[in-house]
């Protein structure tokens, strides 16, 4: 089931290889693992109900309170990882919309790419992925498979009945998910036709999405941090003089023919958009101009180097990795024959660490079967908590899922002497 929606009038016209039912990857991209029940008055495409049951699920919500570059910031006008995500889906509905594309589709995967994310943005992600190597937990920690993690896995939502159960999405959302990786490397962009496995995938980097709309949303997410970095940057004031010059150059570099008085992230956005649906066809995929493509190129090292790498971020970047660390240490601690009793013998002491992390092993293992059934939980298990790394890969996917304050707050718990 598509929605029916007006075309637009657009020199590239995807509605060939969109993923409608007239696609042949059609039956495998709405594919689920599986099972899901249907109600009487189900009007909604597959792809709109998984829009729906990302949208009402823990983890988007707590992207309010989970930031990009700035962490933990004070400032309601800098960009948190919900803001982003909902850059994200409007470039991406707009491009979908220029080009005949699936527009349901791009929403569900821009509404659930970043689900997985690590508190403190991408330097989070690094304390995780040093943790996990250093104790061989798994391969790696990166958030687009952790994101695949969460909506298989960690994410729950009731059924009609009340049984929690996990989100159950179509591949093709899941695939647009894992493979979102916004490091674009490639001038051109074309699905894979290979219908794997994704929990096989290891690097999203290295795998196209198995849909147009996930190449779609792969391109919006470094179209909508390229110049939201940069707005956060100029409201903290960070740049030197020769610093704004420079990027106001690079940006007057893509409009030749207009004199640009400010620096405009906005503008920087909507001419990669425009470039892109201007340049691409379903016979060559999509892509920039050469000259957009080098400007990507430049916008993204430059952010890089006067941005993330700025000296006002390191103080902070160690102070999270002390938080981080901390909390997977003391949580580690627990670890014994008898997990439970040696959480609630610290309850007194550290109330919310180990309230909720408690309620997180029981939800995802076996390890009190009688409070998950009074719980409704009828979720898959995902953790053998008689396993020591198991029982760490449980540590690390309960920091993963904190938000920015929430960290801080166990952090400041386990510190203090009340």
């Amino acid at each position: 089931m598509t929605r029916n929606t007006s075309k637009r009038k657009t020199s590239a016209d995807f509605s060939s290889v969109a993923m409608t039912e007239n696609n042949p990857k059609y039956e495998q991209a709405v594919s689920r693992l599986y099972d899901m029940y249907v109600t009487d008055f189900e009007s909604r495409t597959p792809f709109e109900r998984d829009e729906h049951r990302l949208l009402n699920c823990n983890a988007y919500r707590r992207m309010k309170n989970k930031t990009q570059v700035f962490f933990a910031t004070e400032n309601d006008h800098i960009c948190t990882r919900i803001e982003h995500v909902t850059h994200v889906a409007a470039l991406a509905e707009m491009i979908a919309k220029n080009l005949n594309l699936n527009h349901d589709l791009v929403n569900a995967i821009a509404i659930g790419h970043d689900l997985g994310h690590a508190p403190f943005g991408h330097h989070g992600e690094h304390i995780l992925n040093d943790i996990v190597k250093r104790l061989d937990i798994c391969v790696r920690f990166w958030h687009e498979g952790n994101s695949l993690n969460f909506v298989d896995n960690l994410e729950l939502l009731p059924d009609y009945k009340g049984n929690m159960k996990n989100l159950n999405l179509t591949y093709a959302v899941r695939d647009g998910i894992v493979c979102h990786c916004g490091e674009v490397n490639d001038k051109v962009l074309k699905p894979r036709d290979e219908f794997c496995d994704l929990r096989d995938i290891q690097y999203a980097s290295h795998v196209m999405p198995f849909t147009y709309e996930g190449c779609v949303v792969k391109l919006s997410d470094t179209i909508a941090y390229l110049g939201r970095d940069i707005e956060d940057a100029l409201i903290y004031n960070i740049f030197t003089k020769s610093q704004l010059e420079e990027i106001k150059q690079i940006i007057q570099k893509l409009f030749p023919n207009e004199q640009i008085h400010e620096i405009s992230p906005k503008l920087i956005s909507y001419h990669f958009v425009q470039d892109l649906c201007q340049n691409s066809n379903p016979e060559e995929g999509l892509k920039f101009t050469d000259s957009s493509f080098e400007m990507m190129r430049l916008i993204k090292e430059y952010n890089t180097e006067n941005i993330c790498g700025h000296a006002r971020l390191q103080p902070f970047k160690k102070y999270a990795t002390l938080v981080l660390e901390t909390i997977f240490e003391k949580l580690d601690t627990y670890f014994c024959d008898d997990i439970l009793s040696a959480i609630d013998s610290e309850k007194r002491l550290y109330p919310t660490l180990t309230t909720y992390f408690k309620r997180w092993l029981i939800r995802y293992s076996e390890i009190d079967l009688e409070e998950r059934a009074k719980n409704k939980w009828v979720n898959k298990i995902v953790y053998d908590y008689k396993s020591q790394q198991m029982y760490r890969k449980a540590i690390i996917h309960f920091i993963s899922a904190m938000t920015d304050k929430f960290a801080i707050k166990i952090f400041n718990e386990i510190i203090s002497f009340n």
